[in-house]
């Protein structure tokens, strides 16, 4: 009669977890600079870092051009001023948005095509504080893109006048609009990017359509006012780059330009402010939206 078999048990659960739970704060920070990471290709091959950062260093161009002439005249004149603060949001603006077509569907769009969603949301987590933070990040990025030229062109204003501390005494004012145009500008883009990236997870359709909104809202405003009745369609314009022109010019205290597209609509600073605060509400309701019915 033959001995049975000898046989072995092997503990195959999991270890349970013994370090330091970081709770909800930190895991929103770690999710935040994750995206903000992920927004400039950090961590990743170097293909991923060539266009936002070549799109930075495009918006940082007229700040040091600023800096190269106040270098060449500084003490020749009281005041050089090639480029005015409103009139560099309106350039940085199309640089936003290709930053954001490309940044927006790799942050949010990368965890809907991987099917990693669940690994969040399984936790603590939730669709909210996810939104949220890929929201901040996003934001963040494009901060540099607003306020870092900002500043630039403001030191470098001041380095063109005879007296650096009695501009900066004068010009004091222009700090608030600056730091406000930039936050505000960068919150509409991320949250309009985020919203259209959530909806379209793949990469080529998102990317397109943030360029397509942008530029069709721009074109179809300026054709609208110029062939309809103004006053009809000039709500239009609320939710085309035009509101985001006539937020800016309202912090810089400045008239849009005779003639033009946000003249002859004869909407004022207020409305076009509260017009960009509505639209980015909508947008990251929609977002929330989105993640709460997305399939994980």
């Amino acid at each position: 009669m033959s001995e049975p078999a000898s046989s072995n048990i092997y503990d195959l659960g999991y270890r349970r977890y013994e370090g330091e739970r970081i709770g909800r704060r930190g895991t929103l920070l770690t999710l935040y600079v994750h995206g903000l990471r992920s927004a400039f290709g950090l961590g990743r091959r170097p293909m991923s870092k060539i266009f936002p950062f070549g799109l930075a260093v495009l918006a940082f161009v007229p700040a040091i051009i600023q800096l190269g002439v106040a270098a060449l005249v500084s003490g020749g004149t009281d005041h050089v001023r090639i480029f005015k603060h409103e009139d560099y949001f309106q350039y940085v603006r199309v640089i936003l948005v290709l930053f954001c077509a490309t940044v927006a569907p790799e942050l949010i769009g990368r965890d809907q095509r991987s099917r990693t969603l669940s690994l969040y949301f399984s936790r603590a987590v939730s669709r909210f504080d996810y939104a949220f933070a890929k929201f901040a990040a996003l934001t963040s990025a494009m901060l540099v893109l607003t306020l870092g030229p900002q500043l630039v062109l403001f030191i470098g204003n001041g380095l063109a006048s005879n007296d650096l501390s009695g501009y900066l005494g004068d010009n004091w004012n222009l700090v608030l609009p600056i730091f406000g145009g930039a936050l505000l500008l960068s919150m509409t883009i991320a949250a309009l990017g985020l919203v259209i990236a959530a909806y379209l997870p793949r990469r080529a359709y998102s990317t397109a359509t943030i360029v397509g909104v942008f530029i069709l809202t721009l074109s179809i405003g300026h054709i609208l006012i110029e062939t309809a009745n103004a006053s009809a369609t000039k709500w239009f314009l609320l939710a085309s780059p035009y509101a985001w022109e006539g937020m800016v010019r309202l912090f810089f205290r400045v008239d849009p330009d005779v003639g033009s597209t946000l003249q002859q609509s004869g909407l004022s600073g207020w409305t076009c402010l509260a017009g960009v605060i509505v639209s980015i509400l909508i947008c990251l309701t929609l977002t929330l939206r989105r993640l709460r019915r997305v399939s994980i």
